[in-house]
């Protein structure tokens, strides 16, 4: 099973810039990704992302121990909005730098602890993981809360210029 990750260059711009924010006492900020699904003929799975949540100042939680942590209200507040739009959830960050960007020990064991009860709330999507570099991304996916994540194949910035053929009035 192969995923494809799609976003706008301005989504990925917008996450990136919030996520370099200084906060006042994490040492790294969080967010979210909002995204459609969809399967193509060959099996290919498209995630399409629809929007991006940072977390609110308020919702971090004091840890020297790991970059950020975040409070039930954060995953609350990314959840409900996945809820309402029926969409998979992405919890986000950053390691800066260049090139492919590699998960921690910590992110791999963290998520493996709260990317599955994300299908409680919305469990006909899958969701992930994603950390970013300066310009590139990784991402792993869930398919269902007791199968083991797969990485995403494959980033693809989408947007601009758009061309559209064949439309009718």
């Amino acid at each position: 099973m192969k995923f494809t990750f799609k976003a706008t260059p301005a989504l990925f711009a917008r996450a990136r810039q919030d996520l370099a924010r200084k906060h006042p006492f994490a040492h790294e900020r969080v967010g979210f990704v909002i995204a459609g699904c969809a399967r193509a003929d060959d099996g290919l799975i498209v995630i399409t992302a629809r929007d991006y949540m940072p977390v609110e100042d308020e919702d971090y939680i004091r840890n020297p121990n790991v970059g950020a942590m975040i409070g039930s209200g954060a995953m609350r507040k990314g959840l409900q909005r996945a809820y309402a739009t029926r969409s998979a959830l992405f919890h986000i960050h950053t390691h800066g730098g260049r090139g492919t960007p590699e998960f921690s020990s910590v992110d791999i064991k963290d998520a493996q602890n709260f990317v599955p009860s994300f299908f409680n709330v919305v469990p006909a999507m899958p969701h992930g993981l994603i950390v970013l570099s300066n310009d590139s991304a990784r991402g792993r996916v869930w398919v269902a809360p007791k199968k083991k994540p797969v990485y995403v194949h494959r980033f693809v910035a989408v947007g601009s210029p758009l061309v559209r053929y064949g439309e009718v009035a």
